[in-house]
């Protein structure tokens, strides 16, 4: 095989993928568009312009060569807190195509949580937006590690202004498909983020097997997605899928919300749109009152957390697009289980995804019967290899071939995954699990709910008990009536033990940048 390329073979299924021994991910992400004559072809689009294959290819050589002229070695890391844009896209490729290992984090962290990050990530550089000046400089002055070399995207000696004084032409460092490649942080919504190493090898993984395999995109495709490059989901969505199949992106820096959604859909025309749950909701709302035309989609996804049934029958009945549900992991690089256009049983992930296996175990590791609940392990070419820095988490995690996800599940009398939550969101009531995601779903059913979280906390005897936290449509109807009717509403459709004993009336759930609800907030605020 020739440096730098991967193949799918199709004469077996699911189909193999093969790498070149000499192996640089940036080669097929981005030169080999040129060399099929994509060089003019607009590859990312934004309120500012576009970016051609062509541009974003020669951006991408000026990047790797600045980190090389600010002396950064391969193998050294770049820690990245910059926003939706394209130089983030280049200075990612850049750092890879030189053998350097981009770390894009959350930009919109606070300065402890930037402390922590630069202590633990030990970077040789440090590259932040103007935006998050303030908060990463701060954390800079607190931080007992130091990098040696921190720029601002933009302005008088930054980033830019090196890339424009570096060469346009990079010769692709001769790395192999399990080298090290880039990390991806945790998202934070269990505790302290964790370092996730992931290979040259995981970004081709993940866009062939769920991008293409599952999804069916394809170079006609525009994606947009309201997760964050920075994340998993996003990190994917709006980038690495979109590379791998030759199609384009829509990218934007703006805080994310339902009508911000709606505007960049009408603007710019995707294929794919890429959600949370949540939001779906929230967009719900919205089309009580509103028509965005959103004729441009054919493909509306959803992940994050477990998409209950009425939202997806909402959705279908409001825009005529089924929501494609499904999980993945920061550990495995993303989805892994998913619904698909021809395959979907609303209330469920899906099956599993081309190219991965999954177990479902009990706490002994055994796997358990059909029907009944365990913790989700999975094997693919995708998954991590260990955390940085946490061999505890490391062991415990990465079991062999097998990755310990922590989510919990069940598979049904037909294949298909049905969502119980984290392994540590999960109840038990009376000796028995309970499912937060299965109060959550009743809840939304009922029309004065907008938003809802169950956790367990301890009664007044120390027995754990469901309480719900509930934002409403309109907040001036909380009261005791209410809370009575939520509570019969959930009688009615759910087991005995499993109905709320508390109902705390709320104006938001704490949630990741990306939407995903912090239940361990809930629980420790109580």
């Amino acid at each position: 095989m020739k440096n730098h390329t991967a193949v799918v073979d199709r004469s077996e299924s699911p189909a193999a993928l093969r790498f070149a021994p000499v192996f640089n991910v940036a080669v097929p992400m981005i030169d080999r568009h040129l060399d099929e004559g994509r060089s003019g072809k607009v590859a990312i689009r934004t309120v500012r312009g576009d970016v051609t294959y062509g541009e974003l290819a020669e951006g991408v050589n000026r990047s790797g060569n600045a980190l090389i002229d600010l002396g950064i070695k391969a193998g050294e890391r770049v820690l990245m807190v910059v926003k939706d844009c394209p130089e983030f896209i280049t200075l990612f490729f850049g750092a890879v195509k030189a053998g350097i290992i981009p770390v894009p984090v959350n930009t919109l962290m606070r300065t402890t949580d930037y402390r922590y990050l630069i202590d633990d990530c030990e970077c040789a550089a440090l590259v932040y937006s103007p935006e998050s000046a303030e908060t990463v400089e701060q954390a800079l002055s607190a931080a007992g590690f130091q990098p040696a070399n921190v720029l601002r995207t933009e302005g008088a000696g930054g980033f830019t202004e090196h890339m424009s004084n570096a060469s346009g032409a990079l010769e692709p460092l001769a790395t192999a498909p399990t080298d090290e490649c880039f990390w991806l942080y945790s998202s934070g919504s269990t505790g302290n983020p964790k370092g996730v190493i992931h290979v040259h090898r995981d970004i081709v993984c993940t866009s062939q097997r769920y991008a293409v395999d599952t999804l069916g995109l394809n170079e006609d495709d525009v994606c947009f997605t309201m997760s964050k490059l920075f994340h998993s989901y996003g990190f994917g969505n709006a980038m690495t899928f979109p590379l791998w199949i030759g199609g384009s992106v829509v990218l934007s820096d703006r805080r994310v919300s339902p009508e911000m959604v709606f505007e960049i859909i009408e603007q710019f025309r995707p294929t794919a749109f890429f959600g949370v749950p949540t939001l779906y909701a929230q967009g719900l709302k919205i089309l009580e009152t509103a028509e965005p035309d959103l004729s441009s989609l054919r493909l509306c996804i959803s992940a994050g957390e477990a998409l209950p049934a009425d939202v997806f029958e909402r959705w279908k009945a409001r825009t005529g697009l089924s929501l494609l549900d499904g999980i993945g992991s920061t550990e495995n690089q993303h989805i892994f289980i998913s619904n698909t256009e021809s395959d979907i049983r609303p209330g469920s992930s899906g099956r599993v995804v081309p190219g991965y296996e999954v177990k479902v175990v009990d706490e002994d590791g055994s796997p358990v019967e059909q029907g009944e609940i365990g913790t989700v392990h999975v094997k693919g070419e995708s998954a991590a290899k260990s955390y940085w820095k946490n061999p505890e988490k490391t062991a415990s995690t990465m079991l062999g071939e097998w990755l310990n996800t922590g989510d919990m599940y069940y598979q049904d009398e037909d294949g298909y995954y049905v969502n119980c939550g984290r392994g540590d969101d999960m109840l038990k009531v009376g000796g028995l699990w309970c499912s937060p995601f299965e109060i959550e779903a009743k809840l939304i059913e009922h029309p004065k709910v907008l938003e809802v979280a169950v956790v367990g906390l301890p009664d007044q005897d120390g027995l754990i008990k469901p309480e719900a936290f509930v934002v409403l449509n309109d907040p001036g109807g909380a009261g005791d009536a209410l809370e009575e009717e939520l509570r019969e509403h959930c009688k009615a459709g759910l087991a005995h033990y499993k109905y709320p004993r508390a109902f705390n009336f709320v104006d938001d759930l704490p949630k990741t940048v990306t939407g995903k609800i912090q239940r361990f907030k809930l629980r420790s605020a109580d």
